[in-house]
């Protein structure tokens, strides 16, 4: 097989660069990656890569790699597409589900972009690669660095949750803590990567993650049976993972392997303790102006200016979506009723979602009858540091067992 990448182009001006170089950005802005979809088209067909085994890697003609690049992998499987009944029915839905993505290594959708990026790297001849992180990104390309005899350097924030510090320790990265937010610490990265240090891997700096991330999108469509849903609440810091799957729909409808014209809303939920994107849809600019006083426990959305942040506004607006802020506040509130009502635990960044479908719904905005999926992008128990002063109140000391009793809101069992 060959490789179907034909070039990259720059998504601010149209530059284009090869496809058989490693490539970063241009003028401080993301490039696509650029495929010849007729000979895909002709090449294979949606039967055939169902046939395949269900990983990412099921895609690679969509991908930047070809039958003799080997994958850095940790087997990246397909990950389930949740159905909600119960979910759903409290919001007067009746198609809710959850795309869930901490079934992945590292427990989070970061995953997919890493293994994918550092193998680029790999193979055009890096050995050290680097990124700043809030936190599942720095410890998915950790583990995929020691899995690919790598080297890996993780500048995180302050207040980044404990278990990803974790990852990143125990995979044997360099791990610092750096003063400021993500941007701060990208800055340093970045200075490294000038001095030829390392190969800076952080969001957007090279076009790589966002293929990896695209699979997403392809894993969607082939759920769906080839056809897409409704509306997909996406909980967005970077964006990175919203543009993708963005692109690989339209990648999907140029090949004519989608079979309806129906098109996604694309919702981009942020929290209000960092929604730079919210301010910039409503005053309907292209670009973000920097939200310096985050404060959100949702340590993946903060993201005070995102380098891509016109990728997503666009996508969103072409997509006919919006973009939402949910109430820092609640957070917790909304992940409880998803766990509690389907007994997944969502984290703290997808439980935005919850608020922004509330919220919809009140608006009459989304309908009963479609087709909502919300994105789980990583494990709800990687963030049980905040969780803690909850867990410190409870006591088993003295259980009162008339107390427990007289709670009961029903029989233990029904005879029928």
């Amino acid at each position: 097989m060959t490789r179907f990448i034909t070039h990259f182009e720059s998504a601010i001006d149209g530059t284009t660069f090869p496809a058989d170089q490693l490539q970063t950005w241009h003028a401080n802005r993301p490039l696509w990656s650029r495929y010849d979809l007729d000979a895909i088209r002709k090449a294979v067909t949606p039967d055939e890569i169902a046939r395949r085994p269900a990983n990412m890697w099921r895609y690679r003609e969509l991908l930047p790699v070809g039958d003799d690049i080997t994958p850095i992998s940790l087997d990246e499987q397909m990950t389930p597409t949740v159905a909600c009944p119960n979910f759903s029915k409290h919001f007067g839905l009746n198609h809710v589900y959850v795309k869930d993505e901490s079934r992945l290594a590292s427990c989070s959708f970061k995953a997919r972009g890493l293994s994918l990026a550092l193998t680029m790297a790999r193979h055009f001849g890096w050995q050290r690669v680097a990124m700043a992180s809030n936190g599942n990104a720095g410890g998915a390309m950790s583990i995929y660095a020691a899995r690919g005899g790598m080297e890996a350097f993780v500048l995180v924030p302050k207040g980044t949750p404990k278990a990803n510090v974790s990852e990143c320790l125990q995979s044997g990265a360099h791990i610092f803590y750096g003063d400021g937010l993500i941007d701060q610490c990208g800055k340093i990265i970045r200075e490294g990567h000038n001095r030829k240090l390392w190969f800076d891997i952080s969001t957007m700096k090279e076009p790589y993650r966002l293929e990896g991330k695209k699979t997403m999108g392809l894993e969607i469509a082939e759920q769906f049976k080839w056809n897409l849903p409704d509306v997909i609440l996406y909980p967005t810091g970077g964006g990175t993972a919203l543009i993708a799957m963005w692109k690989a729909f339209k990648e999907l409808r140029e090949l004519g392997w989608l079979k309806s014209s129906k098109m996604p809303r694309m919702i981009s939920v942020q929290s209000t303790g960092c929604m730079p994107l919210v301010e910039a849809f409503k005053n309907n600019s292209r670009h973000c102006e920097r939200f310096a006083n985050t404060n959100t426990i949702a340590s993946g959305l903060r993201v005070p200016q995102g380098i891509g942040d016109f990728m997503v506004l666009d996508a969103v607006r072409e997509s006919g979506g919006m973009v939402i802020a949910a109430e820092e506040s609640r957070l917790f509130e909304w992940q409880k009723l998803m766990a509690s009502k389907e007994g997944v635990m969502l984290c703290p960044e997808s439980s935005t979602c919850v608020g922004a479908l509330e919220e919809l719904v009140s608006r009459n905005e989304v309908s009963a009858e479609e087709e909502v999926v919300i994105f789980n992008t990583a494990a709800g128990q990687k963030y049980m540091d905040y969780f803690q002063p909850k867990i410190d109140e409870l006591s088993l000391e003295h259980f009162d067992w008339d107390r427990v009793i007289a709670q009961l809101p029903t029989p233990a069992f029904a005879s029928k």
